[in-house]
């Protein structure tokens, strides 16, 4: 858009909208999904707010996509660089930066799988169990018209020992800049997590797959806006996540209704390096 209107949330702002949840003792949280902000005492503060639910409720799932940039350059100021790297990302359980987040957070360059799975595992000794890398800039095995993501998931069995789940998944590119992308892949992997938990192959599989539905259905609602031969402009491709022509549901064995998609990537479970 060619403006932007507003302002920036702070921290005081924050703290009392928080102070007001509690006072009215609806604080009680089982996940905290955080995404773009440019203010590094906001970003303090959400720190704050997730230790103390945490203790609280040490069952809470914190997701944090720690928004800096893309493409070698930042898009936040520079100073929020290292609140998230020493404060934000240790506290989280689950993250989904970028490969130049990734890289920046870790100060890894990746430019092979088994670079991606050792800098999955720094950002894991940082914090979190759960780490998946959105895009990447590595060669796809499906041809050039696809984007690769990668993820990791740490196990801790009963028994005390540990394994890790690797997962690498190709999903189709499509000519088209949106806005919103990042925030909706976070939601819908928060989503498809607590449904399992354990088995980040499906949640990625399915997160992605909404992905894939939601950008198809807004690229051609964009092109029927605008006409023949003219690309969508910004307000044509705000992506669809509501409208939808005639749902496909499908039902559990308890009954409920469920959304039916297929799926449209492909995916290894393990990744070999």
């Amino acid at each position: 858009y060619s403006h932007w209107k507003g302002q920036v949330l702070t921290a005081d702002e924050l703290h009392v909208l928080y102070e007001g949840i509690k006072l009215n003792n609806v604080h009680q949280y089982d996940y905290v999904l955080t995404g773009y902000t440019r203010d590094t005492s906001f970003l303090e503060m959400v720190v704050d707010i997730v230790q103390e639910l945490k203790r609280a409720n040490p069952n809470l799932v914190y997701v944090c996509d720690p928004v800096l940039g893309d493409h070698g350059s930042m898009y936040v100021p520079q100073n929020l660089y290292p609140v998230y790297k020493n404060k934000v990302v240790p506290v989280a359980d689950i993250i989904t930066p970028n490969q130049f987040e990734a890289e920046l957070l870790t100060g890894k360059n990746i430019s092979s799988q088994k670079d991606a799975v050792e800098v999955m595992d720094l950002l894991h000794a940082m914090g979190p169990d759960t780490v998946v890398i959105t895009s990447s800039d590595l060669p796809p095995r499906l041809g050039d018209r696809f984007l690769v993501s990668l993820g990791s998931q740490r196990h801790v069995h009963p028994d005390g020992s540990r394994t890790t789940q690797r997962v690498r998944i190709e999903v189709p590119k499509v000519d088209a800049v949106f806005v919103g992308t990042g925030d909706l892949f976070a939601a819908m992997l928060l989503a498809w997590t607590h449904h399992y938990p354990n088995d980040l192959k499906t949640a990625c599989e399915k997160t992605f797959s909404v992905m894939h539905h939601v950008i198809q259905r807004t690229i051609s609602y964009a092109h029927e806006l605008a006409g023949p031969g003219r690309r969508p402009s910004p307000p044509q491709l705000e992506l669809r996540m509501i409208q939808r022509s005639r749902p496909r549901t499908t039902a559990d064995r308890s009954g409920r209704k469920l959304w039916r998609s297929s799926n449209q990537v492909s995916s290894d479970k393990t990744l070999k390096h």
